[in-house]
């Protein structure tokens, strides 16, 4: 088994404070993001410790935030304590989302999650992302490092938009593609937003 499948993996970065994809607080993108889109049942897949879960509620999204490590599920629900905010929080394998989620919401946030998951299991990745979007629904995704190759392992693992996209291509409309003003500076140019949205199926 890949270490990356095991929860265990994940909740030691957490302990040993190691986790370089945390930007310790919202991802700006989303941040804009969240005052854009019509309100809508949203899933967050690989939430960590839940930063942007707590913008997008605070927007009034019906929020759904999916982590396997359990100390970010429990700094998430912490936060959403104290600040009296309503998100439902799923310590889970996003694997395992169906077939219980199907169906179910009209987004789903992905950052840092597609390139934390072995390259063998992206297939299966669309698959459950497909899965859990109501049709017409609309995965948006950083997607990121786009500057790192296959070769050099992970995770994180290196993509390309072309890759990305043959992924999301069949049953699937492209939306919305750009390198954004709003990335960090440590990404700027090695992430890239692509909004795709989930069609009816092509026979």
């Amino acid at each position: 088994m890949n270490v990356e499948n095991r929860f265990q993996f994940w909740e030691d970065l957490y302990l040993e404070d190691n986790t370089g994809w945390d930007l310790k607080g919202p991802t700006p993108i989303f941040t804009e993001l969240s005052k854009q889109l019509p309100k809508g049942d949203l899933c967050i897949i690989g939430c960590g410790r839940g930063y942007d879960a707590v913008t997008f509620a605070k927007e009034g999204f019906n929020v759904t935030a999916v982590d396997f490590a359990p100390s970010a599920i429990e700094s998430l629900r912490n936060t959403i304590t104290q600040k009296k905010l309503k998100v439902k929080v799923l310590q889970k394998n996003i694997f395992d989302l169906l077939p219980k989620y199907e169906n179910l919401f009209d987004y789903v946030i992905e950052q840092t999650c597609f390139c934390a998951i072995h390259p063998s299991h992206r297939s299966a990745y669309e698959d459950v992302v497909r899965g859990i979007l109501r049709t017409g629904g609309h995965l948006v995704g950083l997607w990121f490092p786009l500057d790192k190759n296959l070769s050099e392992g992970g995770p994180p693992y290196g993509t390309t938009i072309k890759e990305v996209k043959s992924y999301f291509n069949l049953n699937w409309e492209t939306k919305r593609e750009e390198f954004s003003q709003h990335s960090v500076k440590s990404r700027k140019n090695r992430e890239k937003l692509i909004i795709f949205k989930k069609i009816d199926s092509v026979e």
